[in-house]
């Protein structure tokens, strides 16, 4: 069944050049000869998956496949739908496959012989990410599955964003994980999970989730073992700072290099063990670099969140975070490439003022209002520093975006 399914995946994408490569019919194919290639080594920046009925449905967005190597996945070719001639009752199969490359278990649905979901798919150097939707679902890992495991043992964290769950972890430890709370599984017990799609018949299930091998936290397992199979609150403290970094990971990782995906991956295994340490009490026992990235990240959350504050000075991100002003600006510069903590606040609020300008829904809003929106108050200081780095003064920056002339930006900086 499942290879039918890929011959007929491939059927679909007529005048393109596939080489087939056993992946069931969840991979794409590309543009240009598929080079031939160990499939262990395979490599996937980023692979978007869209599973269900529609004419919208179609292929995700173009990203690297190969480190080194410019295949791109592309879109479906002109009025033929990427799904043409995979039969409903086979998407599940699919996605399934897809899903057991991390976190292999045997996967059931009710909804089986109707499956819809999306899936999005990014490789973090050694860590593995995803983002996916779908329809109720039960997953088991039995023991039989981990005798047999040759994999590398894995930590599975997952944080559900929609819906609700249900697990079982080995012979009798329960959990409920709420929508947004953290949950650590790992590969080395069996488990019983159910998700459930909150609302109508229906409704799907959303959930970000992060594997990493065991063997890159720096916390001894014996230790990590209290927090398996238990719902953990992510909404402040390094929790919080976890999956707000996982979300806007998730909202980039089509645009990442490979290069930036592997130094990524290593701030996420940084931000987990700082968790993990946090829950259990432990953080004197990381790494001095761990600890010292970890409050990297939180620095640069904190200062994301108050750039309206006038009061934001490396002062006060210092007292907030209670170390020394002068540990702080030598963290800041080590991690930040040698810019300063004064000249990156800066450097953010004249980012935000000229995203601001450039909005059509703030339209109304008069320059000085929007500069102070950002922290920055006065407004001959302002409009120097806004044409300094940009070339045109705040009023000539809207005035070209509303002609057209020059485009507006994203919220990255």
């Amino acid at each position: 069944m499942r290879r039918r399914a890929l011959k007929c995946v491939v059927r679909a994408w007529r005048g393109v050049s596939v080489e087939p490569v056993p992946f069931h019919g969840s991979v794409r194919p590309s543009v240009g000869p598929w080079p031939a290639v160990d499939r262990s080594k395979l490599c996937l920046s980023w692979l978007p998956l869209e599973l269900g009925d529609g004419a919208g449905d179609r292929a995700g967005s173009a990203g690297e496949c190969l480190p080194g190597v410019g295949v791109a996945v592309a879109d479906a070719a002109p009025g033929v739908p990427w799904d043409e001639g995979v039969p409903s009752e086979e998407r599940f199969e699919c996605w399934r496959d897809l899903m057991g490359r991390t976190r292999e278990c045997d996967a059931t649905s009710a909804h089986a012989n109707s499956f819809e979901a999306e899936l999005r798919w990014s490789e973090l150097g050694a860590a593995t990410m995803f983002w996916t939707s779908f329809r109720s679902a039960r997953f088991v890992r039995s023991e039989r599955m981990v005798r047999r495991s040759h994999g590398p043992e894995l930590y599975h964290l997952t944080v559900v964003t929609c819906g609700a769950a249900a697990s079982k972890r080995g012979r009798d430890q329960r959990e409920r994980p709420g929508p947004g709370e953290l949950w650590l599984m790992d590969s080395t017990t069996p488990y019983d999970v159910r998700l459930f799609g909150a609302g109508a018949e229906d409704a799907r299930v959303q959930g970000l989730g992060i594997d990493i091998p065991q063997c890159l936290l720096p916390v001894p397992h014996r230790l990590v073992r209290r927090l398996l199979g238990r719902s953990l609150a992510a909404d402040s403290g390094s929790g919080a700072l976890l999956t707000d970094f996982l979300r806007g990971l998730d909202g980039q990782a089509q645009v990442l290099r490979p290069a930036e995906a592997c130094r990524l991956g290593t701030v996420v295994v940084d931000l987990m063990a700082a968790w993990v340490a946090r829950e259990l009490d432990a953080v004197p026992a990381l790494p001095r670099e761990v600890r010292s990235r970890a409050l990297m990240e939180n620095v640069r959350r904190f200062i994301r969140h108050n750039l309206h504050d006038p009061a934001l000075t490396p002062a006060a991100v210092a007292a907030a975070h209670h170390i020394s002003v002068g540990h702080l600006h030598s963290l800041f510069t080590r991690h930040s490439g040698g810019e300063t903590l004064a000249a990156s606040i800066r450097r953010q609020r004249l980012h935000r003022a000229h995203r601001d300008l450039a909005d059509p829904a703030l339209r109304a809003l008069p320059i000085h209002v929007i500069a102070a929106r950002c922290g920055l108050l006065r407004a001959s200081d302002f409009g120097r520093a806004f044409k300094a780095a940009y070339g045109l003064t705040p009023s000539e920056h809207r005035r070209a975006v509303r002609s057209g002339s020059v485009a507006g930006v994203t919220e990255s900086a």
